[in-house]
């Protein structure tokens, strides 16, 4: 049977460079990078080495970098402790972040009683900057929590633009980037932003390794406790062959990132218009058909047929060997709502079903062209 992977916001497959250089890693040193012996220093400056250039590619410090398991686990190092250690008391967020944000936003509001406010958003998902600036006109500590790249339906943000507004306000800026790092450059010498959460996993990395930067001076501390890794910010013995991984995946990413990026996004443009071809009455969620206002790696489409015959769709999908993503707010038998299409979507859009696409170097188009003849065959029957 054909199969075809388009789910790579979700995650990617690992580089065969990746795997060679972990396996070296995991066989020859072991040693655990706390321990003064040979075995622990030479594990040691694995983990610095990769931090000096994970840091070159963000034009940023070394000691800026912090290790963590992943971006959801960077997202809560800035989140809990901006408002445990910094006085934070106000966050500005949106309804359409990663749920890494939101379901940690819950927590704090019950924990410390901080104001969450809610920036607004256009028909399409983009972010309000006239309406963030005037909840910036606040007298209160405030942190802002916007992500780059909307995993679901793609959306942009200017982070640039909202750095700079947010510093022009004395407030504090993160970005959960885990859907940009990788497949951007990000010079943040350029952009003044204060933090930002990456995950290896999303550019052909392994899982379970990830980092956050923190402007440094930022002020934050651990909120995992421990041993005194990671200057005493993230506790844990080091994955060093994680680590190892997720600079080299990282620096594949960065080399080849120009001849990767027309690529996907050609294939991107090249799948936008068999759908069309094949099915006059499809529509795009969010800014996911704009090439300038939306990530070149994803689209997320809303497909004409009844509710019924939505419910069987990701099964017929699977069962034809293709791999993406259901992201309908109201598709029968669905286990959990998409909260970002339940925000965005009209009542007629949001009762058809929805799915997110999802390219990587490693796709084709002959294996566009078997999900357009899939999807149309399944809609047309």
């Amino acid at each position: 049977m054909k199969t075809v992977y388009f789910d790579n916001a979700a995650t990617t497959c690992i580089r065969d460079e990746v795997i060679d250089r972990m396996t070296e890693v995991m066989k020859f040193n072991f040693g655990n990078a706390s321990s003064s012996h040979s075995y622990g220093r030479q594990s040691k400056a694995l983990i610095e080495s990769s931090r000096k250039r994970i840091a070159s590619h963000f034009n940023v410090s070394a000691a800026e970098i912090v290790f963590t398991s992943g971006g959801t686990e960077a997202d809560n190092l800035v989140l809990r402790s901006a408002v445990r250690d910094l006085g934070v008391t106000t966050i500005i967020t949106s309804k359409i972040e990663h749920h890494a944000i939101l379901h940690t936003l819950d927590q704090l509001v019950e924990e410390y009683g901080i104001d969450v406010k809610h920036v607004d958003l256009n028909a399409k998902g983009d972010v309000s900057i006239t309406h963030l600036e005037s909840l910036l006109k606040s007298n209160s500590k405030q942190l802002v929590s916007l992500m780059h790249v909307n995993n679901e339906i793609g959306n942009k943000l200017d982070l640039k633009a909202v750095a700079t507004l947010c510093k022009s306000y004395d407030a504090l800026f993160h970005s959960d980037t885990v859907q940009s790092v990788g497949h951007y450059k990000l010079d943040l010498q350029d952009i003044p932003i204060d933090y930002l959460a990456a995950s290896a996993h999303k550019f052909h990395g392994p899982k379970g390794v990830g980092f956050a930067f923190l402007r440094k001076h930022s002020g934050l501390r651990a909120t995992i406790f421990g041993g005194e890794q990671e200057r005493g910010l993230r506790a844990g013995t080091e994955s060093i062959h994680n680590i190892v991984g997720l600079d080299e995946a990282l620096h594949m990413s960065y080399i080849h990132l120009d001849a990767e990026r027309v690529y996907i996004q050609e294939l991107k443009a090249y799948f936008i218009e068999q759908l069309k071809a094949a099915c006059p009455n499809v529509s795009f969620n969010g800014q996911c058909e704009d090439s300038e206002k939306s990530t070149y790696t994803l689209v997320n489409v809303c497909l004409p047929m009844a509710p019924e015959k939505a419910s069987l769709l990701q099964f017929q999908l699977d069962l034809k060997g293709i791999a993406c993503s259901r992201g309908s707010a109201c598709q029968s038998g669905s286990s959990q709502n998409s909260h970002v299409l339940t925000e965005i979507l009209d009542d007629e859009h949001i009762k058809r079903p929805s799915v997110r696409f999802s390219f990587s170097k490693y796709n084709t188009k002959e294996e566009v062209d078997y999900v357009i003849e899939v999807l149309k065959a399944f809609i047309t029957d």
